[in-house]
């Protein structure tokens, strides 16, 4: 698969919207950090946030969207495959990966950019992430246990035991803290 071109900050359709951005929220991730702003009125629910009451709260969904923001561009690899798995199994419940679901595609990556030479062919993060939410059969807020799941997955995956800074470990953990303070 091509990567495409795009900034790590905007994903890749056409329009330059940004994921929620039509209703007022949008997500910017560096590092461990989210900022999170939200905008006067929703002209529907989106059905990616969970509420409660009336504060937005981040889902596994939206942190997996995130992270697709943070590092696009980065081609998806075991460590990123593992920690997708871990959180498309916090956000379903199911324990096994199912065909056409986050995790199966990132496993699939991960083994050919392993066998891939040339960095333009490889798969990157924002090919399998961008629009996680939509395509997750099931979506919860995202909880410190969670975020410590994915996070235990990341490491155990990793040869130097560290988890990508900015991502799918960072994500969730910046959600579940922010969730955390609500």
């Amino acid at each position: 698969m091509a990567q495409h071109q795009h900034s790590p900050q905007r994903p890749r359709d056409q329009d330059n919207t940004r994921p929620h951005d039509q209703y007022g929220i949008v997500f910017s991730v560096s590092g461990d950090d989210v900022a999170r702003k939200q905008g006067d009125s929703f002209s529907q629910p989106d059905p990616t946030v969970a509420t409660m009451g009336s504060v937005d709260t981040v889902t596994i969904g939206e942190a997996l969207e995130a992270t697709a923001l943070s590092l696009g561009d980065k081609p998806v690899d075991r460590r990123d495959a593992a920690a997708i798995q871990a959180a498309e199994t916090r956000a379903t419940g199911e324990s096994k990966g199912r065909p056409g679901g986050l995790a199966v595609a990132a496993q699939a990556a991960a083994t050919t950019n392993e066998q891939t030479v040339s960095e333009e062919d490889k798969v990157t993060i924002a090919d399998i992430l961008t629009d996680a939410a939509e395509r997750l059969p099931g979506d919860k807020v995202v909880t410190s246990e969670d975020a410590e799941a994915v996070v235990g997955a990341e490491l155990r995956s990793s040869s130097e035991m560290k988890t990508t800074p900015g991502g799918v470990a960072d994500s969730m953990s910046a959600g579940a803290r922010l969730n955390q303070q609500l």
